[in-house]
């Protein structure tokens, strides 16, 4: 079976969002939660446990599963909700025009791989 996450390199999923007076930081891959004050701390916190949890599990030769745990149905969802709605606020502020043409699409293309390598800076 092939896994998203190896020893060697990977990537995780992550949700922050706010229940009550407190924030909350979901690392999906990896099954963990994490707390804060502000959304910036709830983030924080949730890196510092991944690196944490990848570093231990390259110490000790860990089995890729541990790497590529199932979400909880409750977090599944809630990404799924989050990607669709970001899709349509995506879809409103882009004209097809813009997506068609050749300049536009290199231009989405850039934006995007801007944002992934921002993405994996912060892990």
């Amino acid at each position: 079976m092939k896994y998203k996450n190896s020893l060697k390199k990977g990537s995780v999923r992550y949700i922050v969002f706010k229940e009550a007076n407190k924030w909350y930081a979901i690392g999906l891959e990896f099954n963990i939660v994490e707390e804060g004050d502000d959304p910036s701390e709830a983030l924080f916190f949730l890196f510092e446990a991944i690196r944490g949890y990848v570093n231990s599990a390259i110490k000790i030769k860990a089995r890729p599963q541990i790497l590529n745990q199932r979400a909880d149905k409750e977090y599944e969802n809630l990404w799924d909700v989050l990607q669709e709605k970001k899709r349509s606020s995506v879809a409103k502020k882009v004209s097809p025009r813009f997506l068609l043409s050749g300049k536009g699409r290199w231009q989405l293309y850039k934006l995007c791989l801007a944002v992934i390598i921002i993405g994996l800076l912060m892990l």
